[in-house]
């Protein structure tokens, strides 16, 4: 196929955009959608490829797989060898756990069914996962999977049909893009069914340029449409908000955008006068680098930050993520192309043998749990920092009735907060006389009960605790009428939450380690505020009162201990300290 200079250009549009939103800089809240042009252009230029071949009889699926490997893997490889190195002296053991896994999905080419699956409760913060980015090509690689067998076998047997069947795809997608996205969003973001039609009206695109209506379209009227496409994906990069409903309709502006760009693009038009210069060209060259460095980069250096970098910090790394494309392109893309220097062989060796290696380390950080004696000493059990094993051993107190002894009933009700409510309860008291279960089921207000297990349990519980994640104050009143009038114990748990950032920690030993605070963000701070002017103070127990100092709160403890590994549950260090200042409140009444 012809080179089209145009092409590289309308990259240099998608990608910088990509990068400016991922650092934050509000203007580019729409930027994001640079990913949306990406998918059109892939699908425009495999398409393309493989017609032509085709055409010329000389298409090969070992061939185009050749392609892709050379194209995709090796800057894709340098890039995750980076992260794991960095990630070794920078990571906390979860988060370097994380990785691990994303390694792995990621050398599968499945990343975005991984994030799709775990995104939730329990996940990590995205702006803290080095290959987040990576879900992209897991969407692209999954369609080539596909494409290539059906473009072949249509060209033998109904080769009039391939409008046809790309049409359906579009169609077919989008329609389920729309249903997915209100049922499922995390899943409807990172799924193919759900971005198909995206790649699919590239490749479109590509039979339109392929037959003769384009003839039909004249000059003024192509230059004009190519302008149009032009301004709907820039005006995309500024209006679309990723918050917004409908989102997916919305993305037709983009897509719609670059499809009329390739589609309708001339020489001497203004669109390829503006998407040809050379500066954009330069930069549509280097956009697959740019892409791959850009989310790494940004991701480590939050990951060394104690607080939020400021936006002279991502000015800075966007040099050094220009760099680092450079060198990546002119070094690793470029050489690997060439099949003069590296010969098939040599490029599905590469392929093959980089794939086992990440697949490798991946498994061993995830089993390892990412390796902790790199920070911590052999004392330290996985299971009693690990924000899911020890927060859900809780779970043996989730329990249907109370015994019919003479012990205090203690009743806590709520999500995983509450769950590390109960470890600090464990942790702290001598249970012995107390009779404990746990809830995360029967709904958050006594009144109305959910059902008559909610009745049972609240009407035998002496002491009742309820503590969530998110404060809502619907029923607090009624609650607390309801205790006094059956002489019963109500409480109500205060808000956590541990700072912007953990991993900074790693650079300390266990000594240095001790009694280290983050700032609170205020929107924590406004909650906690929020739960003790609705509460009344003999209901209400503050976690953060107790232990919050200059609005710090502490991440460590006296021997260096880490309170929470993901900074907002905690860890058995973490529910021991809280215990410990605990002891003087009116909670500890109970259990005397």
């Amino acid at each position: 196929m012809d080179y089209r200079r145009e092409i590289d250009g309308l990259r240099a549009l998608a990608v910088v955009p990509v990068i400016l939103f991922h650092a934050g800089i509000e203007v580019f809240k729409g930027g994001f959608v640079g990913v949306d042009v990406f998918f059109v252009i892939s699908g425009y230029l495999i398409t393309t490829i493989i017609l032509s071949e085709l055409e010329q009889k000389n298409f090969s699926i070992v061939k185009f797989y050749e392609r892709r490997a050379r194209r995709i893997l090796p800057a894709l490889f340098i890039v995750m060898l980076s992260c794991l190195v960095v990630g070794y002296f920078t990571l906390m053991p979860d988060e370097f756990k994380n990785l691990g896994q994303s390694l792995v999905a990621t050398s599968l080419f499945s990343n975005n069914i991984f994030l799709a699956i775990t995104s939730g409760y329990w996940d990590l913060a995205s702006e803290f996962k080095p290959l987040l980015h990576t879900w992209s090509l897991g969407v692209e690689e999954q369609y080539y999977v596909f494409i290539p067998f059906i473009l072949l076998f249509a060209w033998k047997y109904c080769k009039s049909r391939i409008p046809l069947i790309l049409v359906c795809v579009f169609i077919g997608s989008f329609i389920f893009a729309v249903w997915f996205m209100a049922v499922s969003p995390q899943w409807a973001f990172y799924i193919l069914p759900a971005r198909a039609w995206e790649i699919s009206i590239g490749g479109l695109a590509s039979l339109f340029l392929r037959s003769n209506y384009q003839n039909l379209v004249s000059n003024r009227a192509s230059n004009l449409l190519s302008f149009i496409g032009l301004l709907f994906v820039v005006t995309s990069i500024f209006v679309i908000d990723k918050t917004i409903s409908s989102l997916v309709f919305y993305l037709l502006i983009p897509t719609i955008g670059a499809t009329l760009i390739i589609v309708f693009t001339r020489v001497g038009s203004f669109t390829h006068f503006f998407l040809g210069h050379r500066s954009l060209v330069f930069l549509g060259l280097l956009s697959y680098s740019l892409y791959l460095w850009h989310q790494s980069v940004f991701a480590f250096l939050r990951i060394y930050s104690v607080e939020k970098p400021s936006i002279f910090a991502f000015i800075v790394s966007i040099v050094a993520i220009f760099v680092l494309s450079y060198l990546s392109w002119k070094f690793i893309e470029t050489p690997f192309r060439n099949r003069k220097l590296i010969n098939r062989y040599k490029i599905f060796y590469f392929s093959i043998v980089g794939n086992i290696f990440f697949i490798a380390c991946g498994f061993y950080l995830n089993i390892s749990y990412g390796v902790p004696s790199r920070v911590f000493n052999s004392t330290i059990r996985v299971e009693n920092i690990d924000k899911r094993i020890y927060n859900e051993k809780v779970f043996a107190y989730k329990l249907d009735s109370f015994s019919n002894d003479r012990r205090k009933k203690l009743l806590i009700i709520g999500d995983s907060f509450a769950r590390d409510f109960t470890n600090i309860t464990l942790e702290t008291y001598n249970i012995q006389n107390v009779d404990i279960i746990y809830r995360d089921d029967i709904g958050r207000c006594i009144f109305p009960y959910k059902n008559s297990l909610s009745e049972q349990l609240f009407s035998k519980a002496n002491v009742i605790i309820f503590s969530t994640r998110d404060f809502k104050n619907d029923c607090i009143a009624n609650d607390i009428k309801y205790a006094e009038n059956n002489k019963k114990i109500i409480f109500y748990v205060g808000t956590k939450n541990f700072g912007y950032n953990l991993n900074w920690l790693i650079r300390f030993d266990d000594i240095e380690r001790r009694n280290r605070y983050n700032i609170i963000s205020d929107n924590v701070l406004d909650i906690e505020y929020d739960m003790r002017d609705k509460i009344p103070p003999e209901n209400y127990i503050s976690l953060l009162s107790y232990t919050l100092v200059s609005n710090k709160v502490p991440i460590t403890d006296d021997f260096g201990h880490i309170i929470s590994s993901d900074r907002e549950h905690l860890t058995m260090y973490g529910a021991i300290y809280f215990g410990q200042n605990l002891l003087n409140t009116p909670y500890s009444d109970i259990f005397k």
